[in-house]
């Protein structure tokens, strides 16, 4: 005999209300600025768990056994031309994978470009069969904020300060830049192929900030699709009195991952399109290996 009622419905999961205050909701309730009702949301200020590994029965390796062995002779074929094979079980990765992923940037079928919920783009996958997990700390969105009274002024990168990619013998001098966010009042809202970070106060407690990353995701257009890039929207709020003159600065180091702009020899080109449009455009030397 079965009780109770089978048919309920199910809370959705990490509402929006819980992350965001209704005020701060209300305020972005247009042009798509704020999160969707349905999304994986997480605190800019927590940090992503370590995956743990798992091993398999004695009876799933039996069954499995054709299989490992047709992945050996693929991985023994692709070493003796010199390429690693993009598929390889046998071979402990240096990095542990972490909970930390966000909404890539594009890349339906090719290279792509991720980014983690507080803000580092990492995950490099742009040259095929290759993958570097490690942040690029320099590229970051920043923002400064100053009143008509010039008493208050602030400055942050919108990133948090306690961060793995900082204080390494790689950091040139990047920590000393101004991580003040402490990501407490900011959170990630992600659903595929968007993305939101609102800023609920941080770093100025009267302007509210809503980031919007959108990737391309076009029906029937699958080239355009798979280009690894992104459109960033910022949206602001200010709640104080006096009037707010805010500065968005995004820095972005000529690379395709790990301390390939290190590499030298690149060269960056600003433009203006026929449509008014200016920008940068980086041209990146690749160093081919042996």
């Amino acid at each position: 005999m079965v009780t109770g009622n089978i048919f309920h419905c199910r809370k959705n999961s990490w509402p929006p209300e819980e992350y965001v205050s209704r005020h701060t909701l209300h305020l972005f309730d247009f042009d798509s600025a704020g999160p969707p009702k349905h999304a994986w949301r997480r605190r800019l200020n927590s940090h992503a768990n370590i995956l743990k590994e798992f091993s398999i029965t004695f009876m799933e390796a039996i069954k499995m056994v054709r299989l490992g062995i047709r992945l050996w002779s693929y991985v023994r074929e692709e070493a003796s031309h010199g390429r690693k094979a993009p598929i390889d079980p046998f071979t402990r990765e240096s990095c542990k994978p972490s909970a930390s992923q966000g909404v890539p940037l594009g890349g339906m079928g090719s290279g792509s470009i991720s980014r983690g919920f507080r803000g580092e783009f990492r995950q490099w996958q742009i040259v095929p069969g290759t993958c570097d997990s490690s942040p690029v700390m320099a590229n970051q969105f920043s923002i400064f904020v100053s009143r008509d009274s010039g008493n208050k002024k602030y400055a942050s990168v919108l990133a948090p300060g306690r961060h793995e990619g900082l204080g390494k013998a790689i950091d040139e001098g990047i920590s000393s830049w101004g991580w003040n966010l402490s990501g407490q009042h900011s959170t990630y809202h992600a659903l595929f192929p968007r993305a939101w970070t609102i800023y609920d106060g941080e770093p100025d407690p009267e302007l509210k900030v809503s980031c919007r990353q959108i990737s391309p995701f076009i029906p029937h257009n699958y080239k355009d699709t798979s280009l690894p890039t992104a459109v960033f929207v910022y949206t602001l709020v200010n709640t104080g009195r006096e009037r707010a003159k805010v500065s968005l600065l995004f820095t972005w180091a000529n690379s395709i991952g790990g301390v390939s702009h290190l590499s030298g020899d690149h060269v960056n080109e600003p433009f203006i399109g026929e449509d008014g449009v200016s920008g940068v455009l980086l041209h990146h030397k690749q160093v081919m290996k042996p």
